[in-house]
């Protein structure tokens, strides 16, 4: 799918591109994005602009320190993650792109709620772009506030899941809950702290291409400082998330160590009456020792009062509270 987009009265008109005639009578656009294109679609921009755009399956072979350059063909290539969380599904999807004099190209295989953003704010809000920079820079600026919004929704459920762990009573049921809950957010919390690194990386190297005018520099300047404190945050929130960890985890081993302690009052109190068993377990008119008519009897009474006593002291010193 191909979206393209025009600049008219300060505001972003969006046209979603389906053949090849209809794309070639745009001269002007301001922003070409290419959702999961086919081969014929990845043609038909090559024939209407001159521009290659790559192949998703390639989106992940550059290396990291390889994802901005200039091209043979002179244009600006960027490779950047974009957050993607929603409905339980959290991963970093790559983005391609290519900035030309007067258009940006982007290719992704996923329609992402940072572009969804942007596309209903420039339809809203005259003079929010002007040209194919502003557009790529407020892709950035609205990844960093869907970045912050991640970053909120992970408190809320790192507030829930602490309620639960510092409650009165912690099963192992609720403990395994917890757990799941914490190692889900450590993974969303990762993500984000990924995404606004490379976030950072991009709009850096925006800043030293000197391809920005004075506005759009101060623009990324700002753009930084929120991610500043988007990383401030996720360092903050990786210390609440292992301090959780090792609550939950605490927990769970005071109720095994509660188990042990059960079975370690039992084998003590079972200890005597054992003992016992296996004297009086002999023939008593074969025994050299000593003959007892009521030995039997006698050896049960004794086996009870042996577990009596020691479990009777042991509540008496609270152990078994």
């Amino acid at each position: 799918m191909i979206n393209l987009f025009t600049l008219q009265n300060g505001r972003l008109a969006q046209e979603q591109v389906e053949d090849r005639n209809e794309l070639l009578k745009y001269h002007d656009p301001i922003w070409i994005d290419a959702i999961e294109p086919d081969d014929e679609e990845l043609s038909w921009i090559k024939e209407a602009f001159g521009v290659t755009l790559p192949e998703l399956e390639e989106l992940g072979d550059l290396e990291a320190s390889a994802r901005y350059f200039e091209g043979e063909d002179g244009y600006l290539h960027i490779r950047t993650d974009f957050l993607l969380d929603e409905d339980e599904i959290s991963q970093n999807v790559r983005v391609a792109f290519i900035l030309t004099n007067n258009t940006l190209f982007s290719i992704h295989d996923q329609d992402l709620p940072v572009f969804r953003l942007v596309r209903m704010r420039a339809r809203l809000r005259p003079g929010s772009v002007n040209d194919a920079k502003d557009v790529l820079l407020d892709l950035y600026s609205t990844d960093a506030e869907y970045s912050a919004d991640s970053l909120e929704e992970v408190y809320e459920n790192l507030e829930e899941a602490g309620k639960v762990v510092l409650s009165d009573t912690v099963t192992d049921q609720i403990a395994a809950t917890v757990l799941e809950t914490i190692a889900k957010e450590e993974d969303v919390n990762g993500r984000i702290r990924r995404n606004v690194m490379d976030t950072r990386r991009a709009l850096s190297y925006l800043m030293r291409s000197k391809l920005l005018s004075d506005l759009q520099q101060e623009e990324a300047r700002l753009i930084l400082r929120d991610i500043d404190s988007l990383e401030n945050h996720t360092a903050f929130l990786f210390d609440k998330i292992n301090f959780l960890m090792d609550a939950t985890v605490g927990f769970i081993n005071i109720n095994q160590n509660k188990i042990i302690k059960i079975f370690a009052v039992v084998s003590v109190g079972l200890m005597p009456p054992t003992l016992l068993a296996s004297i009086w377990g002999m023939n008593f008119d074969f025994m050299p020792e000593l003959k007892l008519t009521l030995g039997y009897p006698g050896a049960l009474i004794l086996m009870v009062l042996s577990t009596i006593a020691p479990l009777w002291y042991f509540k008496r010193k609270g152990w078994m509270d």
